[in-house]
């Protein structure tokens, strides 16, 4: 029985055409600066994203580490939302590697405001981390996929730089919000230190980011990359899959944020099913149940076993990510079997 696969946009597999791609892809030793197609991704996204220069990391774990490692020094303190990723799953690395400490800003929504952002700048104290780095995610992840104003960003930004803090954006769906917005992805990024895309999730590449911000930066993160095992050799056979990605890949997220609103549209017609947001702001979809003899785990063992996955987060709610790998017919079987699931456990 195939499952309809809706438990993270990582789960996307390369089409046909992005193997052709990477299967003719000239390549060189990436170490040495030899790859020419790894240094034209490099170089197309830094202009993209409006940066002086780039690197190609394997992943976008990666990418926020390195730019902790650069940004902070061991007993330092990066500040971020309680729910992003730097914070709840990345934050081990950056107290084992790089020493750094996570400030968490518990948000609704994983979009915190400046005032916010000032009140957990730490004035410096013997006996205090010094607050060095502020990081947000665009979009936001386990908060359900919002999206930064641009207003907003930029008071953060601003603040943050204001009290002499570095700067830098998880831009792990990135071309999600600026897909969405019609905003271009340099006009989110314009001003912050650093700042990465993935090419794993939506975009469907089967590894990879690229980390930007000034050459200085880059060079640093260079040195981390290397120490931390990331350089790679012939790495133009994964460059090639995210530059097929930057041309065929990025308009058709809109595809991906239509079939989170049908689902959302299917969903909320049955009272089993409560929204952090009725019309999801890009792919991703966050809900609680209600009414059921069953907790969120459980419903979701009972799924996948209908033939849907979805993911049950720690807060005892749900997520449903859409991706290239699934299609608005499967979209529409999904929310059949979901409704279904949740009649079968009514309470």
């Amino acid at each position: 029985m195939r499952v309809i696969d809706l438990y993270s946009d990582t789960k996307t597999t390369p089409t046909d055409t992005m193997r052709a791609a990477m299967a003719r892809a000239e390549v060189g030793d990436e170490q040495a600066d030899e790859d020419p197609t790894t240094r034209a991704l490099c170089d197309r996204v830094s202009a993209e994203l409006g940066y002086p220069s780039a690197v190609f990391m394997p992943s976008g774990t990666m990418c926020n580490l390195v730019a902790t490692l650069v940004h902070t020094r061991p007993g330092d303190e990066l500040i971020a939302d309680a729910e992003s990723h730097i914070c709840t799953t990345e934050a081990a690395g950056a107290a084992a590697i790089a020493g750094a400490a996570v400030n968490p800003i518990r948000t609704a929504d994983g979009v915190f405001t400046a005032d916010e952002c000032r009140a957990a700048i730490r004035a410096p104290g013997r006996t205090a981390p010094r607050s060095a780095m502020v990081c947000i995610e665009q979009t936001t992840n386990f908060s359900g996929g919002a999206i930064w104003p641009l207003d907003t960003l930029r008071q953060v930004r601003d603040v943050a730089l204001d009290a002499g803090l570095r700067t830098h954006i998880d831009g792990a769906r990135l071309l999600n919000a600026s897909c969405a917005t019609g905003i271009a992805p340099r006009t989110y990024t314009e001003g912050w230190d650093s700042a990465w895309i993935d090419f794993t999730k939506g975009l469907g590449c089967p590894v990879g980011a690229v980390l930007c911000g000034s050459e200085s930066f880059v060079r640093d993160a260079w040195v981390w990359k290397y120490r931390l095992g990331g350089a790679m050799r012939q790495s133009g056979v994964l460059a090639a899959a995210a530059l097929h990605a930057l041309d065929h890949h990025v308009e058709r997220l809109a595809d991906d944020h239509a079939n989170a609103r049908l689902l959302v549209e299917r969903l909320e017609a049955e009272p089993y099913f409560s929204f952090s947001a009725v019309k999801p702001a890009t792919n991703l979809i966050l809900f609680s149940l209600r009414g059921l003899s069953v907790d969120a785990d459980q419903f979701v063992r009972h799924a996948t076993q209908a033939g849907v996955r979805i993911r049950a987060l720690p807060n005892g709610k749900l997520r449903a990510t859409t991706h290239l790998g699934v299609t608005t017919d499967d979209i529409a079987c999904a929310a059949a079997i979901l409704i279904a699931t949740a009649w079968r456990y009514a309470a």
